[in-house]
C-alpha cells in the first residue's frame, strides 16, 4: 500500500517561462505531489545546472518547454515517499533521475526523448520532485550531495559517448575537446577507462587542472590554433580513436582531421558554427564515424555510476550555491566560464 495520503510541509518551486531567459524564472510555494502508482516523491538536497537548462530557457533547445515546468535535469535527494507498486526505491534512500523519462535500455527512439525532466516534466529546481519508478537511480554512495546532482545529463553524456558502441580501453587514444563538464567529464572517464588522453584547452590555468584530472597531454589552442596538427604528431601520424567533441560545430573539421582510420568523433557540443564557416568534405577520404548523441537510458546511468563508486572518482565542482540564489548561480554559469558543475544545494 503506498503512501499517497500523507501530507508534507509546503515547499517552494521555481518555473520557467521559455524565451524569457532568466526573467522567465519565478518561484512559488510548492504543494508536495502525491506519489500516485509507481510513483516516487523525493526531498531534493541538491541540483546542477547544464547548458541545456539555459538552451530551454532561450527557446534553442530541439525540444520546446513547457510553459511553467520546474527546471533542472540534474539532481539528488532522499525518498520521502511512495506510490503502490513501487520495488526500485525505499523510504530514506538517496536517488538521482534520469534524463528521459522512459528510456530505460536498448535503442533510443525519437518517442523516447520527449519526455524529459526540467523540460516536458518537472525537475529539480524545487523543494519536492515526483519521479516515475522507472526512472529512480541509487546515487553513487562515495559522493556527496553536491557531486551527486552533477552526473545526470554531463556525467552521462560524456560516459556514453565514451562506452557506445564500444567502450574505449588501454589500447585507445581518446581526445577531449572543450573544457566545460562535459569535457571534464571525458576525461576522469577515459582514463578509469584506461584510455591515453589528449585535451584541447585555451589557457594555462586549464592546461593544469586537465592534467591533474589524468590528461596525459594537453594542448593550447590559444597558442596552437591548427591543434588537428599537433594531436597527430602525438599519435604518430595516425591520429586518435575516439573523439569526445563537447564544442560541436566550430570544431568538428579540426576533430575529423585528427581522427584515426576508423575511429569516431562523438559530437556533443551545441554551440553554433563561426559565421561564414562550412564543413564541406570534411572526411577528407578517412572512414570515420561521427555520432550525435543524446545522454544516455537508465542502464548506462547506472553503469557509470557502479564504476564510479569503484573507482571512487569524484566530478568536478565549480561552485555552490544555496538555492535561494539560483539566479545568481545561472548568472555565474552562463557568463562565468566555470571549470566544473555549478550546483545549488537545498537543506
Amino acid at each position: 500500500m503506498g503512501d499517497g495520503q500523507k501530507q508534507y510541509a509546503k515547499g517552494v518551486a521555481f518555473h520557467m517561462e521559455p524565451l524569457r531567459g532568466l526573467d522567465g524564472l519565478s518561484t512559488e510555494v510548492q504543494d508536495a505531489p502525491m506519489p500516485g502508482p509507481r510513483q516516487v516523491l523525493v526531498r531534493v538536497r541538491a541540483a546542477s545546472l547544464n547548458r541545456r537548462d539555459i538552451m530551454l530557457m532561450e527557446g534553442t533547445y530541439p525540444l520546446p518547454a513547457r510553459p511553467g515546468v520546474v527546471p533542472l535535469v540534474d539532481g539528488v535527494g532522499e525518498v520521502i515517499g511512495l506510490g503502490e507498486g513501487v520495488t526500485r526505491a525505499a523510504l530514506g534512500d538517496r536517488v538521482m533521475g534520469t534524463y528521459f523519462v522512459g528510456w530505460n535500455d536498448g535503442p533510443q527512439t525519437q518517442e523516447l526523448t520527449r519526455q524529459q525532466y526540467g523540460a516536458t516534466r518537472d525537475g529539480w529546481l524545487a523543494t519536492y520532485i515526483l519521479l516515475e519508478e522507472e526512472s529512480v537511480v541509487q546515487a553513487p554512495p562515495h559522493l556527496t550531495d553536491a557531486e551527486a546532482a552533477a552526473l545526470t545529463c554531463a556525467g552521462l553524456v560524456a560516459w556514453a559517448g565514451l562506452t557506445k558502441p564500444v567502450p574505449v580501453g588501454p589500447a585507445d587514444t581518446v581526445l577531449t575537446v572543450g573544457t566545460g563538464p562535459v569535457g571534464l567529464f571525458a576525461v576522469q572517464h577515459a582514463k578509469m577507462l584506461g584510455a591515453r588522453v589528449i585535451s584541447i584547452t585555451s589557457s594555462p590555468e586549464k592546461r593544469e587542472r586537465l592534467r591533474k584530472l589524468g590528461a596525459d597531454e594537453v594542448v593550447d589552442r590559444t597558442e596552437t590554433p591548427d591543434w588537428e596538427h599537433t594531436v597527430l604528431e602525438l599519435t604518430g601520424g595516425l591520429g586518435v580513436e575516439r573523439v569526445v567533441d563537447a564544442v560541436g560545430k566550430r570544431t568538428v573539421p579540426k576533430s575529423l582531421a585528427a581522427t584515426a582510420y576508423n575511429g569516431q568523433v562523438v559530437l556533443i557540443g551545441a554551440f553554433p558554427a563561426e559565421p561564414g564557416q562550412h564543413l564541406a568534405d570534411p572526411l577528407g577520404g578517412k572512414y570515420v564515424g561521427l555520432r550525435r548523441i543524446a545522454v544516455g537510458s537508465r542502464a548506462d546511468l547506472e553503469f557509470m555510476n557502479r564504476t564510479m563508486a569503484e573507482h571512487r572518482m569524484r566530478p568536478v565542482i565549480d561552485r555552490v550555491y544555496p538555492f535561494e540564489r539560483a539566479v545568481e548561480a545561472f548568472e555565474y554559469f552562463d557568463g562565468g566560464d566555470p571549470l566544473g558543475k555549478v550546483v545549488l544545494t537545498l537543506y
